[in-house]
């Protein structure tokens, strides 16, 4: 039986048959890439951005603290699925072609599962917010692809738009609440990790000729440099 938030009609179902109304006056070939990217591709994407920002969280001067938000990322969307669990049993609310099926569905598989909130849209805007708290420039590049995952469930057909927007939602408030107590716990960790073998995953080494910078005139120079440039204050954030 469906729930009263399954009964959705004006704004909620409107929006959904006009953005799967493209996928339906779209070539087939278009449907199957939307279908791709909203399954698979944005999620790559996001694993792409991830590994970037450890790459360059590695050679920051605050390399611990950078690579404890970025440890928060998997683990804020870890929690966010989790507690989605309790939401999407209470809520009940199915697919959106089961009431509706004037609708044109890209995948298959998702019957007999639950719509509200959309897994992919938390995850993919818990990753942008957290990766957001540690490096601006690529959390608003993984915003605009939480956006157009978003888009891409409903153009699929398997999501109203307030379960993209409850997805967004709840990553959001679980991955800035718990953020302080999380880091709380990271940091503290990852400093300790920086002493151990696994030091050059939370630090990259330090360049052959700054090791070296006593061997003459010109390494001490180099020396006295890296000295000074040691001494400026940290960041005020874990954002780059």
């Amino acid at each position: 039986m469906s729930t009263p938030l399954a009964d959705t009609t004006n704004p909620d179902l409107d929006l959904l048959y006009a953005v799967n109304g493209l996928a339906k006056r779209s070539p087939q070939w278009l449907d199957h890439l939307v279908s791709w990217i909203g399954e698979y591709g944005i999620l790559i994407g996001l694993a792409m951005l991830g590994l970037v920002a450890w790459l360059q969280a590695r050679r920051r001067p605050d390399a611990p603290v950078a690579m404890a938000g970025l440890l928060w990322v998997p683990l804020s969307v870890a929690v966010a699925e989790l507690a989605n669990l309790p939401i999407a049993a209470i809520v009940n609310r199915p697919r959106p072609f089961v009431d509706h099926p004037g609708l044109l569905v890209l995948v298959d598989g998702k019957a007999g599962t639950h719509s509200f909130v959309s897994d992919h849209s938390t995850m993919t805007m818990g990753v942008a917010v957290a990766l957001f708290l540690v490096n601006r420039r690529l959390g608003w590049i993984a915003g605009g692809l939480a956006l157009l995952q978003g888009f891409c469930r409903m153009f699929m057909g398997v999501h109203y738009p307030t379960d993209v927007i409850g997805g967004f939602a709840l990553a959001v408030a679980v991955v800035l609440l718990l953020a302080p107590i999380a880091m709380a716990v990271l940091v503290p960790f990852c400093h300790a990790l920086s002493r151990t073998a696994v030091a050059p995953l939370i630090r990259a080494p330090e360049r052959g000729g700054a090791a070296r910078g006593g061997a003459g005139p010109r390494g001490r120079r180099r020396g006295r440099g890296a000295v000074r440039a040691g001494e400026q204050p940290p960041e005020s954030d874990l954002a780059a």
